[in-house]
């Protein structure tokens, strides 16, 4: 009987045995279901996160292409209708220029249409603006353009009231070379003592000398018309120096810096010879 009992008790025992280890596992299992459910959902938001950026990285250069795209079309629309509209207006009869165009507004009036005046250039004081290249039968050559005051021919009514700038178009450098002489070769004529300077009541010559012949000094000089188009000063870029009026340096239209080198008020109107572009 006691036998019985001891053998019942080891089985008891052991099934106790076995069941505590049946929960050990059990409770592990899930306590490592649970730390991998807790692990679990900040897997997917990473990776989402990574794909929404790779996304917006695909997505980025096609929209910047795309507006540039759209952009470029715009703009190449709107050069076109800029190159209509100036061809149409320069298609027009040229005006007879007028200084009542006066002001700002009825100058901006007259952009792009042919311009008539009449007047005598000043070549002595031209301005050299350049340099700048031209190609003549296949070969590039360095030059300038000649911006020279239009003047008024006095007794003429068809000429203009007020001096004017005249872009005169593109010439050689050899003909900067030429003026810059003649300048010199003028300043030193001035600077020599003339004749006429000379007191003829105090030396033998008034002997000899006849009557002072009084010239005329104001040389009759023919109109000249030009035709051209009312233009502003340009724009340079950041590449381009900057203008040294001093020493007769030009690197872009500046029309009130080459209004005051010539000597005439900064508000000058500026023409392009459009005979001679």
């Amino acid at each position: 009987m006691l036998t019985h009992l001891r053998r019942a008790a080891a089985a008891c025992g052991g099934a106790t045995s076995d069941h505590f280890l049946a929960l050990r596992q059990f409770s592990s299992a899930v306590v490592a279901v649970s730390s991998v459910s807790d692990s679990d959902p900040t897997l997917p938001s990473s990776s989402d996160s990574q794909r929404k950026a790779s996304r917006w990285l695909l997505f980025l250069p096609g929209a910047i292409t795309f507006g540039l795209g759209t952009w470029q079309i715009g703009r190449r629309e709107e050069k076109i209708k800029m190159l209509e509209y100036r061809e149409k207006r320069l298609q027009m009869e040229p005006l007879k220029f007028s200084s009542a165009y006066s002001s700002d507004e009825e100058l901006d009036s007259l952009e792009f249409r042919k311009v008539v005046c009449k007047g005598y250039f000043d070549d002595k004081k031209s301005v050299y603006v350049g340099p700048r290249s031209r190609s003549i039968s296949g070969v590039t050559e360095n030059g300038y353009y000649i911006i020279t005051p239009l003047m008024p021919v006095p007794n003429c009514p068809d000429s203009v009231s007020i001096p004017i700038l005249v872009n005169r178009g593109w010439v050689p450098r050899s003909w900067k070379d030429k003026f810059l002489e003649a300048s010199q070769d003028e300043d030193l004529e001035d600077a020599l003592p003339s004749p006429s300077h000379v007191d003829g009541s105090k030396s033998w010559w008034r002997f000899w000398s006849k009557k002072p012949v009084i010239e005329d000094q104001v040389a009759s000089v023919t109109p000249i018309e030009v035709v051209g188009v009312v233009r502003g000063s340009e724009k340079p870029s950041i590449f381009v120096p900057a203008n040294d009026p001093g020493s007769s340096q030009w690197f872009y239209v500046d029309v009130p810096g080459i209004a005051r080198a010539c000597g005439l008020p900064e508000n000058t109107i500026y023409f392009e010879d459009t005979n001679e572009m």
